[in-house]
Parts: C-alpha cells; sequence; structure tokens
C-alpha cells in the first residue's frame, strides 16, 4: 500500500533534533522518503497513491517504545493497589496470576495494546507469563512487541525460554524474543547460571528486574556479598549485555557495571512512585553515561500505560531529586523513550524516520489548547502533551488507531467484555479459596 503524508512537521529523531517541513512517503511496511525538496514533491504527483493524507501542520514523529512491560497484568488494574512491594506481590498478584490461563492472557493483552496505541506505543519489551498468547495478540493486532523471557523458581524453566528464543528469533516482523528473568530474589543461583550458560551460546543479551527497592539490595548483600547487579556479573550474566528494569538503587560501582558491560537501565517512574520504591537518580545515570530508556511497567503497579506521564514523571522527579530545574531535559526524555527505547529493544529498523526504516510513526495533534502556543514543539511533547495529542499511530505502514478509531481486527467493546469477563472470574475464584 502506498500512503503519503504532505503538509506534515517532521521530527526525525536523527541528530540533532530538528523539526521540518515536508512529506513522508510509505510503500508497503517501509518508509520510502522523508524530506521536502522541491523536484521530489513533483514527483509525487506522478504515482498512484493509495491513500495521501494531508497532515495539516501536526507533527510527524517515531512511536514511543515501552521498554518495560507486562501486558497480561491489564487485568489487575486497580485491583492490587495501595501495597508496598513484597505485600502487592506475594498477598495480591501472585494468587490472582495463579488462576490465568494463556486465554485469559491472550485477551488481557489485546486491551493493553489499545491502550498502548492511544498513547503513541509502537513497540514494547513483553515479560510475563505466556509468550505464544502475547505473540498471538500482537501479530492479530498488528502490535510489535518483544518478548522477554520470564524465567524464575517457580515459572518457566530455562529449556523452554530456549525454546521461544529459537521459536520467535528474526522470525517475525512483529514479534521478537530476548532472554530473560524476573529477578534476582525468584531465581535461585543454578537457575541464573543456566541463563548465563544460554546467554553464552546465542551471544544474546539478558534482561531482568533489578535494584528496585532498598530490602532486595540489602537482602542480596547479606546473601551473596553483592550488589544484586554485581551477583549477576559475576555469575556471568551481561557478558553480551542486556537491561534491567527499575535500577532505583544502583551503587556508583554498578553504575560504572552498567557501561563496562553495555546493560541499560529501563526506568519506570510511575510505578516506583505507587509502590513507594524510590525515586531513580535520572541526572546522575546521563552524567555517567548510561543508556536509559522508559518504560510504564504493568498495569497493576502503574496502572496507567502511558509514556505521556512516563516522560514528565521522569524528567519533573530527575530535575527534583538532583535540585537543578535545568537537569533532565526534554530532548534528553524524548531520545529515552523513542531512540533509546529501539536501541535497548534491538529494533534498529524502528528508531528514526528514515529511508528504509519500518512505518513507525504517529501524527501528533498540535492544534489542539495544550500545544498552543508552539514556542517549542519538543518541550510541548514532554510537558504538556498527553494521549489526547495523538492523532494516528501506525506500525509497518498499517495505521492501527486513527481519530480515537480502532484498526486492530476487533472491536474495542468486545476485547473489554472478555477481559472483565476474565477479572469476574478471577475474584470469584480468590474469593471462594477465602471461605
Amino acid at each position: 500500500m502506498r500512503i503519503r503524508f504532505y503538509h506534515a512537521r517532521i521530527l526525525t529523531m536523527e541528530e540533532p533534533l530538528t523539526i521540518i517541513e515536508g512529506e513522508i512517503w510509505i510503500k508497503d511496511e517501509k518508509i520510502v522518503y522523508v524530506g521536502s525538496l522541491e523536484e521530489d514533491l513533483k514527483l509525487s504527483e506522478m504515482i498512484e497513491w493509495d491513500r495521501e493524507i494531508d497532515v495539516c501542520g501536526n507533527l510527524l514523529m517515531p512511536g514511543f517504545k515501552n521498554a518495560h512491560t507486562h501486558s497480561g497484568m491489564t487485568f489487575l488494574r486497580s485491583f492490587a493497589d495501595d501495597f508496598p512491594l513484597k505485600e502487592w506481590l506475594e498477598e495480591k498478584v501472585f494468587p490472582a496470576e495463579a488462576l490465568l490461563g494463556e486465554e485469559d492472557i491472550y485477551q488481557c493483552a489485546r486491551l493493553a495494546i489499545l491502550e498502548y496505541l492511544t498513547s503513541g506505543i509502537t513497540a514494547a519489551a513483553d515479560m510475563y507469563l505466556a509468550p505464544d498468547a502475547m505473540a498471538k495478540a500482537a501479530k492479530e493486532t498488528g502490535f510489535k512487541t518483544v518478548l522477554i523471557g520470564a524465567v524464575n523458581d517457580f515459572t518457566h524453566s530455562v529449556n523452554q525460554m530456549e525454546e521461544w528464543y529459537q521459536n520467535y528469533r528474526d522470525s517475525e516482523e512483529l514479534v521478537q524474543f530476548q532472554l530473560g528473568f524476573h529477578a534476582e530474589y525468584t531465581t535461585s543461583e543454578e537457575i541464573l547460571k543456566e541463563i548465563a550458560i544460554l546467554a553464552e551460546e546465542y551471544h544474546a543479551p539478558v534482561f531482568t528486574h533489578n535494584a528496585e527497592t532498598e530490602n532486595e539490595v540489602e537482602t542480596c548483600v547479606a546473601k551473596t556479598g553483592y550488589t544484586p547487579l554485581a551477583y549477576l556479573v559475576k555469575l556471568g550474566l551481561f557478558k553480551h549485555g542486556g537491561g534491567i528494569y527499575h535500577g532505583v538503587y544502583l551503587s556508583e560501582e554498578d553504575r560504572r557495571l552498567c557501561k563496562e558491560k553495555n546493560i541499560a537501565v529501563i526506568v519506570n517512574a510511575a510505578s516506583n512512585l505507587k509502590l513507594a520504591s524510590g525515586i531513580i537518580p535520572v541526572r546522575t545515570f546521563l552524567k555517567d553515561g548510561l543508556t536509559l530508556a522508559i518504560g510504564t511497567d504493568g498495569a497493576a503497579s502503574n496502572n496507567c500505560l502511558d509514556m505521556f506521564r512516563e516522560m514528565f514523571l521522569v524528567s519533573g522527579l530527575g530535575k527534583a531529586v538532583s535540585k537543578d530545574a535545568a537537569a533532565v531535559g526534554a530532548k534528553d526524555v524524548l531520545r529515552m523513550a523513542t531512540v533509546n527505547g529501539a536501541k535497548v529493544l534491538r529494533l534498529f529498523d524502528s528508531d528514526v524516520l528514515a529511508a528504509g526504516k519500518d512505518a513507525d510513526l504517529i501524527m501528533f495533534d498540535l492544534h489542539q489548547p495544550n500545544m498552543q502556543p508552539l514556542n517549542d514543539i519538543i518541550k510541548n511533547i514532554v510537558y504538556s502533551g498527553s494521549k489526547q495529542n495523538v492523532k494516528m499511530t501506525m506500525i509497518r505502514g498499517k495505521i492501527l488507531y486513527e481519530d480515537g478509531k480502532f484498526f486492530v481486527g476487533e472491536e474495542p467493546e468486545k476485547i473489554y467484555n472478555m477481559v472483565n469477563q476474565v477479572v469476574t472470574r478471577i475474584k470469584r475464584d480468590l474469593e471462594e479459596k477465602t471461605e
């Protein structure tokens, strides 16, 4: 399908970050032209377009990359709130998750994808219990997903993870798989060593939750003599890089290891605030030269899968913690939410808008009160942008969301109804267990 966007402002996210006026042309799933040269625009009159879209001076930019989430947890939105992390997990989340089936996770993942699209998110790193169900949801809706292994002492095995890795590695344009495990505190040393061997065999990065709470760090130091990150590095988990989720309590030595081992830190500001886990010192991490990306975490702990709220919190909290209003600027945060997220997810065809890249882009509505005046569009996106400004979300050349309507092969109300049925059944089963 050939699609032409014209009369557009364009933020390609190529350096230096500047906004140009011009056109973007799409052929099938790829971008074939970005620019505004007069001779090229005349050529557009000779092309037979399937659709020509007048952008009306709005902004086209790469979609956001949600670098850490648990899509299947949408059933827990506003279900397990106002508890500290340990109690939240052990008394609320784990018992409810034990009642989930693969079909349930498929339905819940589809609901999450709808929310991602409204937030301009075109790809997500998704760690949860049923990779095949999540892959099915992604492929049927057209959403780009990087599945992350969720091995621990209770769920999945290293052998299962290797099978998923082989099945999805480079086999799908929409779905890929990376090695991962839940966390140091839920995974035995024996299993961690097995994952390290697997990562070495495939020269693969590894992803996990790490240094999310003070208690996690203190417990690991008491048990092993090392911080959680240093302990995992000692076991050989990050010989080929990877990423850690949260990283609130990384020590100076931990941060040095992150840079040395090419370990990205995925910031989950809203989740860490809501669970009272702490605030990541983003300014310090930036000064240390670490690669930072942004994740929403799951709807059980956030509860909103909203990249705009995350961007504002990353910047605002970074300024507050450092007591420096000039710290953690809008451009830094926008890079984390787009280019850096693509780098961390290994989605190298989705980082910027350029010829030959995947057509993963969003149209940002500037004709809204919160975007006016246009003193600085980039700062407007980070500091005052919201879901109301996402006019369109395109993934691999297909428009999946436009002007409040979804094009994912299913009516949203049907998805909502299915998820509510899941929630009703699980609440009933939990009540019966406690009687």
